[in-house]
């Protein structure tokens, strides 16, 4: 079997490893407790091709233990149960596909160090991953892979690239350099030379689309909200429909209805709705779930839309990062000592006052337009 050119030309060590020098640079934390050989469960939560799975075996080969791998999307009972008897590190990828049970079920093996757990995710663990398993696991971000380090990664292959195919390929992966050499290997493969035109044609064949699952991810969820947003219902169920059928986690796409029903409609009920949705979705499952956020879905397709609380909370924020931390106008101020009372915090304090409360730099601004 032909080994993929991303998996030939993964790195083994630190010193071959690039990008996350917050983490594995010079007395960096990632870095220190490899070359120590520190053995703690941790949770990877970075972009696609950041390099978790990389990281994951270079720990493992630094500490001599036995490495499992498996992927919670596919995992099922008897792999779950082989994996925590070859004991070792258990390396698990996509760990925010695990619902509660599975994630359960590793717990006590964490607990009493037959495992040592590495888990990657896309995802916020804060969300995915259950508070006892994260609070036994330390959680390492890591970032999109700059330009040049995918320019690094890129002059790896070995292959002859010119400059504005260089600069398309960047542009093209957004950080996820196993996309990257993937295009560069299927270009390669297809026709024998790597140009804009060749490329371009190469990314357009299904064999690819099929190969770089994280683009097309992103791509339909943008679509998904782009067009409840437009409060086109046929476009929103088309796209859920897509995603459903390609096995999204129901959750991913129901923490994205929550956010939507805040940002863009922001209704009393509109709130309630997502919530009641999401909960469905963790407590009854595929195959079901898909008919609560498809109700879902033309619900919020058809609401009115409004989106002054999330843009009046946008500009609050921009001042806050411009001005910073603004003294607070004295009579608004807790006073629970008789100092702070003597200082004047508190005082002509109204309870229902008219006058504008932001502190005297933005007095009288208005961030929310109310309707006329």
């Amino acid at each position: 079997m032909d080994i993929p050119l991303a998996e030939r030309l993964r790195p083994t060590t630190l010193d071959e490893f690039v990008g996350q020098e917050h983490l594995v640079g010079r007395d960096k934390p990632l870095r220190v407790a490899i070359v120590q050989k520190h053995k703690f469960s941790f949770i990877l939560w970075g972009p696609p091709g950041s390099g978790k799975t990389t990281l994951a075996r270079i720990y493992a080969k630094a500490l001599k233990l036995e490495l499992t791998e498996i992927s919670a999307v596919s995992a099922g009972k008897d792999e779950m149960r082989q994996a925590v008897k070859m004991g070792g590190v258990l390396f698990v990828d996509e760990i925010h596909r695990f619902n509660k049970a599975q994630q359960d079920y590793l717990l006590p093996y964490v607990e009493n160090g037959t495992i040592t757990l590495i888990g990657a995710t896309t995802e916020n663990p804060s969300f995915e991953v259950i508070s006892p398993l994260l609070s036994r696991a330390r959680v390492f971000v890591l970032n999109e892979l700059t330009d040049e380090e995918m320019k690094l990664i890129i002059a790896r292959t070995g292959i002859k690239i010119a400059v504005k195919e260089m600069d398309w390929l960047v542009r093209m992966a957004n950080g996820d350099a196993r996309q990257a050499i993937t295009m560069i290997e299927n270009t390669q493969e297809l026709y024998k030379k790597i140009t804009l035109e060749t490329l371009k044609n190469t990314l357009q064949s299904k064999h690819l689309r099929y190969d770089k699952l994280g683009e097309e991810h992103y791509n339909t969820i943008s679509a998904f909200i782009k067009s409840m947003r437009a409060s086109d219902v046929d476009a929103a169920l088309y796209y859920l429909a897509r995603m459903v059928d390609a096995g999204e986690d129901p959750l991913f796409i129901a923490r994205r209805m929550v956010v939507f029903a805040s940002e863009d409609v922001a209704a009393p009920t509109a709130l309630v709705v997502a919530n009641a949705v999401f909960r469905a979705c963790e407590t009854v499952g595929y195959p079901e779930c898909q008919e609560n956020l498809a109700a879902g879905v033309v619900y919020f397709s058809s609401a009115k839309k409004d989106r002054r609380a999330y843009d009046a909370y946008m500009t609050a924020l921009s001042d806050v990062k411009k001005y910073g931390n603004l003294p607070i106008p004295l009579k608004i101020r807790n006073a629970p000592t008789k100092l702070m009372k003597d200082l004047g915090y508190g005082k002509g304090y109204e309870k229902y006052a008219k006058e504008s409360l932001l502190p005297d730099e933005l007095k009288g601004k208005v961030y929310f337009k109310k309707n006329a």
